[in-house]
Formats: C-alpha cells, structure tokens, sequence
C-alpha cells in the first residue's frame, strides 16, 4: 500500500504537510495517490486511480465504511472551511458509509453527510450535502446546502438554495441502492486485502483455474450461435420483431448508421440510467438476434433500439420495443378504451387558422386547441411526442416518455394521446411535435394536470374553439389583446390566472441556446403587478423583446421563496 506523505514535485505547502492518518482495516490501492493531513477510517476503500491531495486546503477526513471509487479527485481551496460533525473544521469532510463514485469531485470547502451516494462525474464544490442525500450522474452542485435525504437528478445543476430546497424526497428504492453500493465496495476492499496474503488468496486462485476449465470444456460441446438451427433472421424477425421494428433496424443500416441496445428497469427508467449493450455488427440479421438476445435476457425490464451516427457521434433514433408489462413496438398496439370511440365515423376536419371543430361520439378528454395542434403537426410532417410525470418529477423537470406515436393520421394520433392520458391518469401529460429534419421539439403543450376532470374540454358531442386573438380579463383588470400571431396559447393564459387567483407572483426569464444547456436564464423585466392583463402583456413583451431564444413563465410562492412552476412559452 503506498501513501505519500508529501507532493511531488514540491508545492508551497510541502514544508507543513501532515502525514496521512490510515486505519489498518482501510484499504488504499497502490496506484492511488493520498497527499498531506487526510484521515481515512476504519473498512474504508480507495480504489486505483484516485487523488487525494490535502496540500492547498486541509485538513480532510473519510469517515468509517465509505469507499471512494476509480478516478476520484478530492482536493481542496486554501481558504474555506467546512464543520465537520466533531464540530472541528475541515477543508474536506466525508461521512461514513458513503460512496463517492467513479471520477467524481470533490473539492473543498465541501461537506459530504452519512449513507450518501455521489455519482459518476458528479462535482461538489463550496457545498453542503446533508445526510442520506442520492446525487446521480453528471450533476454541478455548488455554493448551496442540499438538505438531508435528498434526490438529485442526473445532469441537474444545483447553484442557488432555491433549487436545492425544492428537490424532491429520496424513496427507498435509492436508499437500498446505496446500501447496495456500500455492500459490493466492502467486499472489494475484503478482496484487496485478501490478495495481498498468500495464505488467504492461494486457494481462491485454484478454485477459479478450475472453474475456468471446467467453462472451456462446456463450451467446446455447445452448439454455434452461427448454426442454421439457432441464428436466423426470419425467426427472430417472426417470434418477437414486427416488422415496423425490422424496418427501423433495415433503415438505420442501409443508411450507415449503427445501431445499439439499451436496458433499464424501472428505476433507472424514470432517471434515464440506461445500461448499453452494444451490438457490434452491421448485418441485418447479426443486428436483430443481438436485439433478440436483449430482449430475452432483459424480461420486466425496459429495452429500446438506439441509432447512432458514427461521423457525428450523435442519436438519430430512440425507439422503446419493450416495456416491463411486456407491451411496446414489437408488441401489437394496445386497443382504445371503450370509453374513447374514434371510428372511421368520426370526423377530424382540418382546423383554420380561425377555428376548428371536432365531433365524437365518445366522451373526449382532449379540447379544441389540441386537436388543432394535432393537425398543424400532421399537416407539418412533425413527429409527434407524449410525455407524463407525476408532481414530484414535474417539479425537476424529469419527464418520463409514453408510448411513440407512430400514426400519421389524425384521427390515430389523438386516440394515442387519449391512451397516454388514461394509463397516467392524476399526472402531468404533455404533448409535443419534433421536426425529424433537424432532430428537434418545435412546441411543447401541457394537455393533462392532476386533479383535472376534462382537462379544460367543451362538451364531449362537440369541440368549437377560435384562434385567440385577444385575452379578455377575468375581472382583475383590462382586456390585454395580445399580437395577430397569438404567442401565448390559452393553456398559458389559463394558467397565468390559477396562479394569481393562488397569490403567485409571476417572472420571466430567457436564455439564450448556449445558456439554455447550462440552465443560466436572465431575469426579463420584472412583472410588479397580480393583474393578469398586465402579466400577459408583459409575458408578450418579453418574448418579442428575446425573439430567437429560449423564454419561460415562472410562477413564485412569496411566502416561501419558492418556484411552483416552470413553463417554457418561446424556443428558438
């Protein structure tokens, strides 16, 4: 086990440095690197690669149980101290029994609590993670205090205490994750230790030469995958593929792009931690057992196709064909509820400019406006794009895909939309058009809130609507007549009322598309007045004011300072 007592080369700081405090039940990986005044505790594990430089700013400590995994960066500023639970002040503290991830960093002043998990490439700096906390992949946390048994979404960039207090709650599920982790790391640093000792790795060496032996020798007697009896297309095209997914797969290929797999169960779906499983060849055939293969060995879990272009390194596609209660693209659609009748009788007439109307025989949740919408996609050529999340996910923005609409009918495409609404009934559903030329969302539209009946619908015998072209004031103030080109659609104008009548104060804000990636909005100019003329006014003119970039509705709870909601009104 090598540990340094000082840096090499020399620093300002190496005259001072303290030697490094190691209980003898920890294990430090010989290819990892601890430098100056750093405590490690009992059954902790430093994993190879890893820097832990206590030099600049110190001292640090890694409390009982913890493992600091591959690649890890812990270091810390001279200035800025952090008090640990001893009540002394550290430039560098981490709890006991928790993980800190491949290549993430952690760079004091930075506190890090008890039974917390942070994930790969994640950065925690000038910052407080109470205890309990998850941080998945990829996240910024910085200058904010996260509060104990928090949940931090992959890619959030967490850099003001207003977003940090509305993070949602962590479940159980992610608590028995990390104590997963902690488990799998423990006996990591139990086989370190036991490779170092001859006596103790001796015989586990010869269990294993003879386990290999004994695979070899049943491989030989295995049949191979390449035999006309086990690998060919039309069976595997016939058993589970349909044909739309043989298509897809068909297309990618002759178009030279690659074509991959990726799994997920449940959890790791609703934080979009798919695991991939690569597919390396370019025949059609090769390609679909691979995704065969996928498929069967990933039963009750969610498994979809992913194109890639090799010149840019980019998706072109993403396409779910299988979902956990065994539906998706290679299964046969799901039939409408009887409750919902869009028979070749029923008439979606093309919309105007100036109305639309929509006639059914069932009991619709769907208004006028979306019916509108639908059509403008269709007569477009967009795709179009559902998605659900419940409240806790609707607050961090972290929507779950449904089913892809394929159809490119109207009258398909909306008894889709009504399938999503029914199976995410009391959840936030939201309807969206993607232009497959430039591989982006042209308008996003909330359709589904929970606690709505008929989500703002006429009578289900008959939808009449008209373009809006002015906003009339519910008796708060003046009629606000908005521009010909109607910006803000009545969803909008609706809810820029229940937020008043809730005593929100409303923002605005605007990025920029490199400012949008990084989350960093600008403020537009303050809206002062709760009438809802004069908010709508002032929304319109902050769109026109930033047209070309990205403008957002913010709903404020003053008596709290907290957001209660975000809506994107403009996009490039």
């Amino acid at each position: 086990m090598v540990v340094r007592g000082s840096a090499a080369p020399p620093t300002p700081w190496s005259e001072s440095l303290a030697q490094p405090q190691v209980d003898k039940t920890a294990y430090v990986h010989p290819f990892s690197n601890i430098i100056g005044d750093v405590k490690v505790g009992a059954n902790v594990l430093v994993a190879p690669g890893t820097s832990i430089r206590a030099d600049e700013g110190s001292p640090f400590r890694i409390g009982s149980g913890s493992n600091i995994q591959d690649g890890v960066v812990i270091h810390g500023l001279e200035q800025g101290r952090v008090v640990g639970d001893d009540q002394n002040q550290y430039s560098v503290w981490i709890g006991e029994n928790t993980s800190i991830t491949h290549m993430a960093l952690i760079h004091g002043p930075a506190y890090v609590g008890n039974h917390c998990f942070i994930g790969f490439r994640s950065t925690v700096f000038n910052a407080r993670v109470g205890d309990g906390c998850i941080v998945m992949m990829h996240v910024l946390i910085q200058d904010v205090e996260i509060p104990p048994n928090k949940y931090v979404p992959s890619g959030a960039i967490i850099t003001s205490q207003q977003q940090a207090d509305r993070l949602p709650d962590v479940q159980e599920a992610d608590r028995q994750f990390a104590a997963h982790v902690i488990g799998v790391n423990d006996a990591l640093r139990s086989g370190y230790h036991c490779a170092e000792n001859t006596a103790c790795i001796t015989p586990i060496r010869q269990q294993l030469e003879r386990t290999y032996q004994s695979d070899v020798t049943t491989q030989t007697d295995r049949p191979s995958l390449s035999s006309p009896s086990t690998h060919t297309s039309n069976s595997m095209q016939t058993i589970r593929l349909t044909p739309e997914v043989v298509d897809h797969v068909r297309q990618l290929l002759a178009q030279g792009f690659q074509v991959g797999a990726e799994y997920a169960d449940k959890r790791r779906f609703q934080t979009s931690s798919w695991t991939s499983a690569p597919i390396q060849s370019t025949r059609d055939s090769d390609v679909l057992n691979a995704l065969e293969g996928v498929i069967a060995e990933n039963q009750g879990n969610y498994v979809r196709l992913v194109g890639i272009d090799p010149r840019v390194k980019r998706r072109v596609l993403e396409l779910i064909v299988q979902r956990p209660d065994g539906s998706g693209v290679r299964s046969a659609p799901a039939p409408v509820s009887s409750s919902t009748s869009y028979s070749s009788s029923t008439s979606y007439s093309s919309p105007s400019k100036a109305n639309v109307s929509y006639s059914g025989g069932g009991s619709s949740k769907l208004s006028a406006e979306v019916v509108e919408k639908v059509h403008q996609f269709i007569n477009q050529g967009f795709k179009i794009g559902t998605e659900h999340a419940d409240a806790r996910r609707f607050q961090t923005s972290s929507w779950t895909s449904c089913s892809p609409i394929q159809p490119t009918r109207p009258a398909e495409a909306l008894a889709a939309l009504e399938s999503c609404m029914a199976e995410h009934a009391g959840e936030y559903v939201r309807v969206f058009g993607i232009d497959p030329k430039f591989k982006r969302r042209v308008s996003e539209m909330i359709i589904q809130r929970p606690g709505d009946k008929t989500n703002g619908a006429a009578p289900a015998s008959s939808y009449t609507a008209s373009a809006p072209s002015s906003y009339s004031s519910n008796g708060n103030g003046n009629g606000y007549s908005a521009p010909s080109k109607g910006n803000l659609s009545a969803d909008v104008v609706s809810q820029v009322r229940q937020l008043l009548s809730q005593g929100y104060r409303i923002t605005a804000e605007h990025a920029d598309a490199r400012r949008f990636q990084t989350s960093s909005w600008k403020s537009c100019t303050p809206i002062q007045s709760t009438r809802d003329s004069d908010v709508l006014a002032a929304l319109e003119s902050c769109m026109a004011e930033n047209s070309g970039e990205y403008v957002r509705l913010v709903g404020v709870d003053t008596k709290t300072k907290r957001r209660v909601a975000e809506v994107i009104l403009q996009r490039p």
